[in-house]
């Protein structure tokens, strides 16, 4: 059993979280099986007049090439092209994909495009990292904002310069994801050697043959795999096998700390040194009032504004917190809140405490 507390401007949360093990399948992944990025550079076509201004030349260019290709010669010089934007087209594609599967494209402006709202991407190729094409996308544009209004009487919505094709992209050549009985390698997402341990135990437990392991942890992040006999002509039955398999996996004790909302979150089993906190806060205040000067009625001299400036200061006198040994979080969050500490200056005592070594955790500022 282990316990998180969440420390928030208004609200002291301390609630408990109950350990269960995790499915490898939230834990690792295999290696080779993974999504690929991909990009190409496209036009959009059919805005109504908020395409690329005459500067971006090599809009004009590029619709001028493709026009050439359809039989059709234009001088890009005498082109205008309101209409038309330049955007860059990225997609994932997924691993196993194969010919014929949609996938969904995201189109962005790179000239000076005030909206997409409303156009049609022209049928474009996008390349993986090898330079070879992946995907053809073609379709309409779905934007999630908007531009309302003329001049400088308008209202923009979320992001109208970029957008999404769902479905907009075909997948023409197979993805370069492979699965291979011989390299068979398991890669965890948080690298850590005792979940890396636990994971080749667990594997070992149920698929050891005659006694010899089929895993063997090689470092926190890598778990080699060796099929046994009966599944080396069935890697996917075996893989799926392994992804319901459970294990505790081990965390680092971390505190989380994000200063611009005030909130922290600590876990109940972050242990604490015997310190002593002494906490105090000093305040300045600077004020400054006007004074107005009037002569005399009917006197030569004339009004006058002086400033008459004040300094004062606050000094609290220091609170004290004492942490016995074995202390926990929970101990810390009350004791500071017992002498009405707020969200602030926790984060101030906490960071105190960890430079004194104080804490055997993980401080992360976010």
């Amino acid at each position: 059993m282990s316990r998180a507390v969440a420390w928030l401007p208004s609200l002291l949360l301390v609630g408990g979280l109950q350990a269960a093990p995790v499915r490898l399948k939230e834990l690792v992944a295999i290696e080779g099986v993974r999504d690929n990025q991909l990009v190409g550079y496209g036009l959009i076509v059919g805005l109504n007049g908020t395409g690329d201004k005459r500067q971006t030349v090599f809009v004009a260019q590029t619709l001028a090439n493709m026009l050439g290709r359809m039989g059709v010669t234009v001088n890009p010089q005498a082109m205008q092209v309101k209409n038309v934007a330049a955007v860059m087209v990225t997609a994932t594609l997924p691993p196993f994909a194969q010919p014929g599967t949609r996938v969904d494209v995201t189109v962005s402006a790179i000239g000076d495009s005030s909206n997409l709202q409303g156009g049609q991407l022209l049928l474009t190729s996008l390349k993986g990292a090898d330079g070879q094409i992946y995907v053809a996308a073609q379709g309409a544009l779905l934007t999630s904002g908007f531009v309302a209004g003329r001049a400088g009487n308008s209202q923009t919505v979320n992001h109208p310069t970029a957008a999404r094709v769902p479905g907009g992209g075909i997948v023409e050549r197979q993805s370069p994801a492979q699965l291979s009985a011989s390299s068979l390698r398991l890669q965890l997402l948080r690298a850590d050697f005792s979940t890396a341990a636990r994971v080749a135990k667990a594997i070992n437990d149920r698929f050891s043959f005659n006694g010899t392991p089929i895993a063997q942890a090689e470092s926190s992040g890598a778990i080699a795999l060796i099929p046994p006999p009966a599944y080396s002509a069935r890697l996917v039955e075996f893989l799926a096998e392994i992804e319901i398999l459970t294990v505790d996996a081990d965390r680092r004790n971390r505190i989380v700390i994000n200063e611009r909302t005030g909130t922290i979150i600590l876990g109940k089993d972050v242990k604490l040194a015997p310190v002593a906190i002494l906490h105090g806060s000093l305040s300045v205040e600077v004020q400054t009032t006007f004074d107005v000067s009037q002569p005399a009625p009917l006197g030569a001299g004339q009004t006058t504004v002086t400033p008459n400036q004040g300094v004062g200061t606050k000094e609290e006198k220091a609170r004290q917190v004492a942490l016995k040994p074995g202390a926990s979080v929970e101990d810390l969050v009350r004791g500071l809140q017992a002498i009405g500490s707020t969200p602030r200056e926790v984060i101030a005592v906490l960071q105190a405490m960890k430079a004194a070594g104080a804490i055997d955790a993980e401080l992360e500022v976010i």
